[in-house]
């Protein structure tokens, strides 16, 4: 079973990457999936061999109350926790390194369960779209072959 812990290696902390990420030619992947919105990129000169780093913004312009906002990014990290390894488990094989931002949208608390289903789309967001795909026919009478 895979350890569920979070470390240190998986949080998006470099200010050059966080730049880059919001910069102007930054996110290859932006998808919105209410209350959370997700901005990504791929990094492959990240030293670190976590697959993705990722980072939770909780804007105080949504939840005026820092309490509100902490419950709230707790909320998301528990959420990015229990769900990061039926979505990336492929992604560990590959060399690919994503930066990944979580947005939290919505303009007051939300349930965890809100939380979590929409956490699980946009972690298969991000496997179909930095895990390459394989163009193989499913039904291998389908091919044929040149005598």
């Amino acid at each position: 079973m895979a350890s569920l812990r979070l470390y240190k290696k998986e949080k998006l902390c470099s200010v050059v990457a966080i730049e880059k990420l919001f910069g102007r030619d930054g996110a290859e992947l932006s998808q919105l999936a209410y209350p959370l919105r997700l901005v990504a990129r791929s990094n492959p000169r990240r030293s670190s061999d976590s697959p993705v780093a990722f980072l939770i913004s909780v804007p105080k312009k949504r939840l005026r109350h820092a309490v509100d906002r902490v419950q709230m990014r707790r909320r998301i990290r528990e959420a990015y926790r229990l769900n990061r390894h039926p979505a990336l488990d492929e992604m560990n094989g590959s060399d690919c390194r994503v930066d990944v931002a979580f947005i939290y949208v919505a303009d007051r608390l939300m349930e965890y369960a809100a939380v979590e289903r929409a956490m699980r789309r946009l972690l298969t967001a991000i496997a179909r779209h930095y895990v390459p795909q394989t163009d193989q026919p499913e039904d291998e009478s389908i091919v044929q072959s040149h005598p």
